[in-house]
């Protein structure tokens, strides 16, 4: 199948059709700069018709036994499984993933579509006793109706059915608008595989759009009971807003400035491993990346050393060529971005152990030191291939500084004392950190989401059920009740 001609289309009510908008979003090779589609962005009233579509085929998927439901999701892990060399292909092609990086994400997409077998069962009711004489109550677990989802570029095959296959699953119609740099990885690519798993029409739809385009009505949208986000902070921030003023629920999974903590006592080895792989995979572009890598200064220069002859060994080019280890990043404007802020950093007083050169969309590794306190690019999310090393002494100042950012998703702890590590990582500021690992894991049963700017909500296993369930409360009085009048 050539997914870049038959998939760069609208999906809407179980058809593939052409959108009405007044311009093309141009789909291109990160690497190559190839074009790989053109797509005419939906219209206001397109997302419309998206929506009143799984609107009505929601309510006779919610019907349907829950046992049948769950065949869909088997059918789609084996097309995936049948399919995987044209997606890995379309992953370097449109996302400038390399083989790992494709690999990588269609293991979680399996894990998701495995852990949908059990979330199509997964919505439990319950009675709950009464002071009332006579009465019981009853707690029904129900679909809320349709979903929103709107998905990022970085893995939009896997971030987009982390949301898209659990609210199908639990009985839920879903729209969704992939991000238009990734609009067949990230959408097309999707419908195709449900549409060939047996999905009812209507119940999906992908609509490729912006917001230059449609404003705010994917958000607004009367239909939608929630909206599932995954992107920037920024972004979520006002997608949040918008929800709220129209008393939908949101679930926000937003990025991360995630510190990798080395101690003392670690093993230094082992640790590098762990911080090239949490700062590198997918040129850094994952919300769970290790921006700072903390190291004790017991520890200091054995790692120091370590770390960037390993980075320096990391192969830059191709992704298609099976020995890279870095690609592109997603489009020139974000590399050009990146070296950018690099460059202020060097400014202000850093030092480079590495200075990567950046052509085009490819942005060689940077690994930066002596940061002042204040540095800006502490601050920030770095969504490349740029680390930085931030000395500390002793367990209090490591807590502090990983501390000291506006986000909180991810960390690690390295250290041959294991509680030590848990005690450690319960005073980070983070939804999740993760001991003797990397900074990037993500599991279909274990809740997952973040603290401060990295988002509102969870998903995964019964995090993922209260997101897209809602929960209803019927009483029976058995005989008669007595009222005052």
């Amino acid at each position: 199948m050539s997914y870049f001609s038959e998939l760069a289309l609208q999906y809407i009510d179980g058809e593939w059709c052409t959108g009405n908008g007044s311009w093309d979003i141009v789909d291109v090779d990160p690497y190559t700069g190839d074009k790989l589609a053109t797509i005419t962005v939906a219209t206001v009233a397109e997302v419309d018709r998206a929506y009143r579509a799984a609107e009505r085929a929601q309510k006779g998927w919610a019907a349907t036994n829950p046992y049948r439901r769950r065949l869909v999701f088997e059918r789609a892990l084996h097309l995936l499984e049948e399919r995987e060399p044209e997606i890995v292909a379309a992953i370097t092609a449109e996302l400038g993933g390399t083989a790992l990086k494709a690999g990588f994400e269609l293991s979680l997409v399996k894990d998701v579509l495995r852990e949908c077998l059990h979330l199509s069962v997964a919505a439990e009711g319950r009675l709950l006793p009464s002071p009332a004489p006579g009465k019981e109550n009853r707690l029904y677990r129900l679909p809320v109706g349709v979903v929103g989802v709107i998905s990022p570029f970085n893995f939009p095959l896997f971030l987009a059915l982390k949301a898209v296959a659990p609210a199908l699953a639990l009985g839920n119609g879903v729209v969704l608008k992939p991000h238009q740099e990734t609009p067949v990885v990230g959408g097309g690519l999707i419908a195709k595989l449900f549409e060939d798993a047996g999905l009812p029409p209507g119940l999906l739809n992908v609509v490729i759009t912006d917001i230059a385009e449609i404003g705010d009505s994917f958000i607004e949208h009367p239909v939608p009971k929630v909206i599932s986000f995954t992107g920037s902070d920024k972004v979520g921030r006002h997608v949040g807003t918008v929800a709220a003023a129209n008393f939908k629920r949101s679930v926000l999974e937003l990025g991360g400035n995630s510190a990798l903590i080395v101690l003392d006592d670690a093993d230094v080895d082992y640790a590098v491993d762990a911080a090239v792989f949490s700062r590198f995979v997918h040129q850094g572009q994952v919300c769970m990346s290790a921006n700072r890598v903390l190291v004790d200064r017991a520890v200091e220069a054995e790692f120091t050393e370590k770390f960037v002859a390993k980075v320096a060994s990391l192969t830059v080019g191709d992704p298609k060529d099976p020995a890279t280890h870095i690609g592109p990043l997603i489009n020139p404007v974000q590399a050009d971005a990146l070296s950018a802020q690099i460059d202020q950093a060097l400014a202000a007083g850093a030092t480079a152990l590495l200075r990567g050169a950046t052509t085009g969309s490819l942005m060689a590794p940077t690994v930066l030191t002596g940061l002042a306190e204040d540095a800006p690019i502490l601050q920030r999310e770095l969504f490349g291939p740029v680390v930085l090393l931030v000395p500390f002494d002793g367990e209090d100042e490591a807590v502090r500084i990983a501390n000291d950012t506006p986000f909180g998703l991810s960390g690690a702890v390295h250290t041959a004392d294991v509680e030590r590590g848990v005690r450690l990582a319960q005073r980070i500021e983070t939804g999740m950190v993760h001991v003797n690992g990397g900074t990037i894991a993500d599991e279909p049963g274990v809740p997952f989401g973040g603290e401060k700017n990295s988002g509102v909500g969870r998903l995964n296993g019964e995090a993922t059920v209260d997101a897209f369930t809602t929960v209803k409360w019927i009483s029976v009085q058995h005989g008669r009740a007595a009222f005052p009048f």
